[in-house]
């Protein structure tokens, strides 16, 4: 569905594999859903900002000076709403200087179709690390919409996280934005026909928040 060529970073830390069997199970509660969906996103936020430039610093530790290095770029995380900001607090413990944007899209049950209800970004993200997360990739067309709308407001250097992708979704992702970087676990086999991922996980918003 999606090229040998498309920025697909899969992550096989065995934690995260670990955690994704428990997320996918369906004896997995509401609340141990929530402590397993901050784990897994620590993990894969810091992956996907494995390469943030830093710059040379010393500090004065009790007994001398050491050399050390510090990040040296702006971040900016934008969750998806709803689903994404249950990724948005372990992405800030990571790292806590980080910007926030938001970005609400509705998908339409019946045509898959997204569309915005709502967009807060800050300014200024022209040199920027942009995050955006979204916990799962399923048609492309909610990813599509919210990445037009990051490069209208400048960014340049976008990567999504994401918890479960589909090919569908990753082959349209590269269709329109393929400078974007994607992280994720797992990619599985595909659609069902109301466009949810086979297997996945379920709804992840509705099993976040305990809505089902």
């Amino acid at each position: 569905m999606y090229s040998d060529a498309v920025p697909v970073h899969l992550i096989q830390h065995p934690i995260v594999q670990d955690i994704l069997v428990a997320l996918r199970d369906t004896r997995t509660d509401a609340p141990t859903f929530r402590r397993l969906g901050t784990r897994i996103s620590v993990l894969l936020a810091a992956e996907a900002l494995r390469d943030l430039p830093t710059c040379a610093t010393t500090v004065v530790t009790p007994l001398g000076e050491a050399q050390g290095q510090r990040v040296a770029a702006d971040v900016v995380v934008v969750p998806v709403l709803r689903a994404g900001l249950g990724m948005l607090d372990a992405v800030l413990e990571l790292w806590p200087a980080a910007r926030v944007g938001h970005i609400g899209l509705q998908r339409d049950e019946m045509t898959a179709v997204a569309s915005r209800y709502y967009a807060k970004l800050p300014a200024g993200m022209e040199h920027s690390f942009v995050m955006m997360i979204d916990p799962m990739l399923a048609t492309g067309g909610s990813a599509v919409a919210a990445l037009d709308l990051l490069h209208e407001a400048g960014a340049t250097s976008i990567r999504i996280i994401c918890i479960v992708a589909a090919p569908e979704g990753i082959a349209l992702v590269e269709r329109h934005h393929p400078d974007v970087h994607i992280f994720t676990p797992v990619v599985d086999r595909g659609l069902d026909a109301q466009k949810y991922i086979l297997p996945g996980l379920g709804d992840f918003g509705d099993r976040l928040y305990g809505t089902l």
